[in-house]
């Protein structure tokens, strides 16, 4: 997994100086309980991946906290969403977009590319097929996604080998010589089954998304880039802009705007 840039340190710095005071005049605002339902960004996130990887028992995990008893192939797209805080402080609301693995739906689904702002690759660490298949998909992804995509790639089943090591069929190397070919992707080791590692393949693919905001590599105005403004500005300094009209009008009707102290009268007539 490669090192963070000297830009992304900058940007992972002023997070860590930002997220109390961030926090605290938003939960001033808003109230603790309300403030986790608000989202600085909106993004569409797809999981793509071959048949029977567990994509759709990631998601329930992730979405539901829990183990997806009964799990069928799914049929086309199905789509969920759950809203994400970076450094404690940025809510992203991830668009989760499901879609089938199976090769008889890949034309309806390579529909669903475009305007991904992220994308979960998962394989069947027990399956050296399922592997194999993600070339395929990989190929799909540079073709149809925008250039500013953020991509993670998930072995998952990997409680399966706590009772057997042997299953494994797809060494560490060749998924990092994989991800490296197509520019230096992280890879998450994950069960669905157990949870592990579930909550960091979405945390993760947040933070790459925010940094390349942050860094101006991603314009949420740039309705090709599969992040939008959400319902909250930021009060760190760093965007403080908000696409949503009825909060802009509660706020008083500015992009940047910044909460009057206690006591102390907006000024507005």
């Amino acid at each position: 997994m490669r090192g963070a840039s000297k830009e992304e340190e900058v940007i992972m710095r002023r997070r860590a100086t930002s997220t109390t005071s961030s926090k605290s005049s938003q939960s001033e605002l808003y109230g603790d309980q309300e403030l986790d339902t608000l989202y600085e960004y909106l993004a569409k996130v797809i999981l793509l991946g071959p048949s029977g990887c567990g994509k759709s028992c990631i998601l329930h995990r992730f979405v539901k906290g829990e183990w997806k008893v009964l799990s069928s192939q799914t049929i086309g797209v199905e789509f969920s969403s759950k809203i994400v805080k970076v450094a404690q402080t940025t809510g992203v609301k991830l668009q989760l977009w499901d879609t089938a693995g199976q090769e008889r739906f890949r034309s309806l689904t390579r529909g669903y590319y475009r305007g991904s702002a992220g994308v979960v690759l998962v394989y069947d660490i027990t399956n050296r097929e399922s592997f194999e298949k993600l070339g395929e998909f990989m190929s799909d992804v540079k073709a149809l996604t925008p250039s500013t995509v953020s991509v993670v790639v998930v072995a998952n089943k990997v409680d399966l080998l706590d009772e057997d090591p042997e299953l494994e069929e797809v060494s560490q190397a060749e998924v990092l010589e994989f991800c490296n070919r197509n520019g230096n992707i992280p890879v998450i080791n994950a069960s669905a089954l157990t949870g592990r590692n579930v909550d960091e393949i979405f945390d993760r693919l947040s933070s790459m998304i925010v940094t390349k905001i942050e860094l101006g590599v991603i314009d949420p105005e740039d309705m090709d880039a599969g992040v939008q403004y959400g319902q909250v500005p930021r009060w760190d300094g760093t965007i403080g802009r908000s696409n949503n009209r009825s909060l802009l009008t509660l706020l008083g009707g500015t992009r940047n705007h910044t909460p009057s102290q206690p006591g102390r009268r907006s000024g507005c007539c």
